[in-house]
């Protein structure tokens, strides 16, 4: 099998990512000098991985600045990444301490100032591809439209898209402004993109879903044990078909998403550096159409009809 992430385009007229994503939310948390974030973001290279994705408050607000550490100590590095990140969120923070109330706010005076923020944090000069990170009950897609043009004519925001969008939201913002993704949570625990038509909207706008908590955020593997009679199932499931395919368990989970027919890309979440190769080589297993239906029958605990 192949190490070294496939890339995809992502929308008509979009960029090219690669379809293993390396997912930062937890940088923070892993306690790394800038050298060694610099190490880590070359193992990634070395694996293909040649996207990050990103948001103004992973890590209580801590995380892009981070990333922006390393990009100091190795300024070679950025062009050799796609920069995904995410703003419209709020909430009370050390680090933004005007922020008195956990909101989202997908203004436009907000999403240019946040865009503006994580160049800074990041240390770089373009955002490739900038996400709203929720659906706010408040959007207005007009405004939000107006801004996206305004960062895109000024050089600062390449390309735009959405996370956690119903496909009615995705359709209405998509009418303004060409969106390129819609970053959604699936995985054998999560199967609500394939039931509520966000897949099948992205299938018919030949668009890339991103795919976040693949592996159910470790859920997946820390907590359906024998006492859980589903994860019993599951895990014996899991197991089987590693076994027959000779890969992890973890390799078999991911490739249940990558199979799916959107051609979706898939955030990792992790700082081993085995588990982006599990991602990576899980691009590579077909799984049949038996062994797919084997994983969502022990996952979902229903039959079909």
């Amino acid at each position: 099998m192949s190490m070294i992430s496939s890339r995809i385009t992502i929308a008509p007229h979009g960029p090219e990512f690669s379809r293993i994503v390396l997912g930062l939310w937890r940088l923070s948390s892993w306690q790394m000098s800038p050298a060694e974030r610099v190490q880590f973001l070359r193992a990634a290279l070395d694996l293909g991985i040649t996207t990050i994705d990103q948001a103004d408050i992973y890590g209580d607000y801590t995380s892009e600045t981070l990333l922006g550490e390393a990009f100091a100590l190795a300024p070679e590095l950025r062009q050799q990444f796609q920069i995904v990140t995410k703003c419209g969120i709020q909430f009370p923070s050390a680090q933004r301490p005007q922020q008195r109330a956990h909101i989202y706010n997908t203004s436009a005076a907000h999403i240019i100032a946040s865009a503006e923020n994580s160049l800074r944090s990041m240390q770089i000069e373009k955002i490739d591809l900038l996400l709203i990170h929720r659906p706010d009950p408040l959007m207005d897609a007009d405004e939000i439209a107006e801004a996206f043009m305004h960062l895109q004519q000024s050089g600062k925001v390449a390309y735009f898209g959405v996370s956690n969008f119903t496909p009615a939201q995705f359709d209405l913002l998509d009418s303004r402004f060409p969106l390129m993704t819609n970053q959604l949570e699936c995985s054998l625990l999560q199967h609500a993109p394939i039931y509520d038509g966000s897949f099948d909207l992205c299938q018919r706008k030949r668009v890339i879903p991103m795919i976040w908590s693949a592996l159910a955020g470790g859920r997946l593997f820390s907590e359906l044990g024998e006492q859980h009679p589903q994860g019993q199932k599951l895990h014996a499931v899991l197991n089987r078909i590693a076994d027959e395919l000779d890969l992890s368990p973890a390799t078999v989970a991911i490739a249940w998403v990558l199979n799916l027919p959107s051609k979706p890309m898939v955030l990792t979440g992790s700082s081993r550096v085995k588990v982006l190769a599990e991602a990576v080589q899980a691009l590579d297993c077909r799984l049949s159409r038996e062994q797919w239906f084997d994983l969502w029958r022990a996952a979902s605990g229903l039959e079909l009809p």
